[in-house]
């Protein structure tokens, strides 16, 4: 079978490539999967590209199979010791049909069902997986529709669930006009969570509208600093979810929260600053640049990094498994995906489409059909 690769040289050379692979032997409980869509997510591209330089990209061809090699700066290359040498299979999360199982009734009930999996090595014709892994989806639910089951509303779920479970009473979202952004506003409204959502563009701003969101504050207008303290002072969020990582966002996120919480006249002036804890996460980065702080916030704040698996870990499996039904029970209204282009596996390797899908920009998000 196919199978996308990813090798990072020791020289700062990346290449991927399709490469022909041995169907793995099914254990007594695995299942065989037939990939027929996989998601592109700026999560998968850290692998697939590791850093590299979109520009340098050259096309190539490995025993007979399109692939490209591109170069990945210095600074790059210093945090990827580990993997130097390594073909590692790409791609998240993905659907298609069971199409063999093992003898356990479990993995034998798979049969012919179509089923969303979270396993990693999914740019491939085919996956084995544990029969318990897979979310197996309602009845006329296409691979499509289930592309995307786990990494975005997993980790929209997820946000809510650290919102409450911190003693935060609302969430600010970044590049809230995304796949996740959109579920998010869904989430929030479904769940009564007060939602901020900021936004890079104008017509973002209507996009958001139209789905109901009640604050969309957009950060590329002078005003954005006003109407965001203006949102955050009606929602009393205090937790941020970051997804452009770098430069002076989260900054101006929590500056915008210390002076919402400082906006009650009749609270005692504290050189400290507020006592109310302004908390964001960065999960993404789309901002590849050094995140920036000038600590004009007071002294009741955390930045920290926030990644689905390890939620998911904290939280246990009963609770996750609560998320994945949810998901699949919501899969046609709250969870939907759109996607901009539709690709084979070697198209996904041609360097045109490389460099629009490397652009993580909203509204372009790829997906992968392997049997294409």
């Amino acid at each position: 079978m196919l199978q996308m690769q990813s090798t990072v040289s020791a020289d700062g050379q990346v290449s991927l490539c399709l490469a022909e692979v041995d169907t793995p032997t099914l254990s007594d409980r695995d299942v065989l999967i037939r990939v027929e869509a996989t998601p592109i997510n700026p999560s998968d591209l850290g692998l697939l590209l590791a850093g590299a330089d979109v520009a340098t990209i050259e096309a190539r061809k490995v025993d007979g199979q399109p692939g490209i090699t591109a170069t990945v700066p210095p600074a790059a290359l210093a945090g990827l010791a580990g993997r130097i040498g390594q073909s590692l299979p790409c791609g998240n999360e993905g659907a298609g049909t069971v199409v063999s199982a093992g003898s356990d009734p479990g993995a034998q009930a798979l049969l012919g069902k179509t089923v969303a999996v979270l396993g990693g090595a999914m740019y491939s014709e085919y996956r084995v997986m544990p029969a318990q892994h897979c979310l197996v989806l309602h009845d006329g639910t296409t691979a499509t529709e289930a592309a995307s089951c786990f990494v975005n509303p997993l980790t929209a779920l997820a946000m809510v669930d650290t919102m409450r479970s911190e003693g935060h009473s609302g969430i600010v979202h970044t590049a809230a006009a995304s796949n996740l952004g959109q579920m998010l506003v869904k989430i929030c409204q479904a769940d009564g969570v007060d939602l901020v959502n900021i936004v890079r563009r104008p017509e973002q701003v209507e996009l958001l509208r139209s789905l109901g969101a009640g604050h969309v504050c957009d950060c590329s207008q002078e005003s954005f600093h006003d109407d965001l303290v203006a949102a955050l002072v009606a929602t009393k969020a205090t937790v941020a979810f970051d997804a452009t990582g770098g430069g002076r966002l989260a900054n101006r996120i929590l500056n915008a929260m210390e002076a919402a919480a400082s906006a009650d006249a009749t609270a005692a002036y504290s050189r400290y600053g507020s006592t109310t804890h302004k908390q964001v996460y960065i999960y993404g980065g789309l901002e590849r640049s050094v995140t920036e702080l000038t600590r004009t916030c007071g002294m009741a704040w955390g930045i920290g990094g926030f990644l689905l698996p390890n939620f998911l870990a904290k939280v246990g499996p009963a609770r996750g498994q609560e998320l994945r039904q949810r998901v699949a029970d919501e899969l046609s209204t709250t969870f939907t995906s759109s996607y901009t282009k539709q690709v084979s596996l070697a198209a996904a390797l041609d360097p045109a489409e490389i460099a629009v899908y490397a652009r993580q920009a909203t509204g372009e998000k790829y997906l992968i059909a392997p049997h294409a």
